[in-house]
């Protein structure tokens, strides 16, 4: 018989988690009392309640463009990065090997530092291609975000019924129809999670577009780093709070659409 867990246990994963809760969101509840604040400098607690940082960040022309090359930039990273990463998933669900090489090669972007792949990649291109440009940043978010769809999509295939397919098969669908009509959708959850992280990691990375930027493409994570380094008004954390709005809301579109309980399981 299990025994009851003792008080003085459930009492300090309480306090335990709570602390964890308080310090992953007290940075959040500092950024967003900033951005309201009507002090001219980054300062906690808010001075008094104002928008007009707000105004600052949605007329500044920089933050602007900013927003708009990394809004593009994570769209065409999402849809690229969940083509290739299912594409890779379904592959490796069929014939995975023991010693998974081919899952260790499309996930191995996980274990590389952002700063080596970083260096790598512009000491590549420069030398092969010549200047950065946006396709190399592309490129470069796309590798990244790549092994988070795969890995939700194998979640995903693992719990599958693999008889499916062969049913199908059974009842005379092709290739391109059983992987149209059963294989993806059973992918489904596993394809959202993985979009919605492939979205949102390029969206916030900040290293690649660093090193791989032009003066002519400055993404918003180094656009905020740029202004904190040389004029941090309440604008950036203004800003800094509307992409904490974005993925809230793509958060509440994922649960509408798929469950977030069926999304956390992927």
């Amino acid at each position: 018989m299990v025994k009851a867990v003792p008080l003085w246990l459930r009492a300090a994963a309480v306090v335990f988690l709570l602390l964890l809760a308080t310090f992953l969101l007290a940075p959040l509840v500092v950024v967003v009392g900033v951005s309201v604040s009507e002090s001219q400098f980054v300062v906690f607690p808010p001075q008094g309640f104002t928008l007009r940082w707000y105004e600052n960040a949605l007329s500044s022309q920089a933050y602007v463009d900013a927003f708009k090359l990394s809004g593009l930039l994570a769209i065409l990273v999402t849809l690229s990065a969940t083509i290739i990463g299912g594409a890779a998933a379904i592959g490796i669900s069929r014939f995975r090997k023991p010693g998974g090489a081919l899952e260790t090669v499309f996930l191995s972007p996980l274990v590389l530092p952002s700063i080596i792949f970083a260096i790598g990649l512009l000491m590549l291109w420069s030398a092969v291609f010549g200047p950065t440009s946006f396709l190399t940043l592309w490129i470069a978010h796309t590798v990244v975000a790549i092994p988070y769809v795969v890995r939700t999509t194998l979640a995903v295939l693992a719990e599958s019924d693999p008889f499916l397919e062969e049913a199908a098969r059974t009842m005379g669908a092709n290739r391109l129809q059983r992987l149209w009509f059963v294989t993806l959708p059973q992918c489904r959850p596993g394809l959202v999670a993985g979009a919605f992280f492939a979205f949102n990691i390029s969206f916030d990375e900040a290293v690649l577009s660093l090193f791989l930027r032009t003066p002519r493409l400055t993404t918003l994570p180094v656009h905020i780093y740029g202004q904190l380094e040389f004029s941090p008004d309440p604008t950036v954390a203004a800003v800094s709070t509307l992409m904490i709005l974005i993925t809230i809301a793509l958060m509440l579109v994922l649960d509408r659409t798929l469950g977030l309980t069926r999304f956390a399981s992927a």
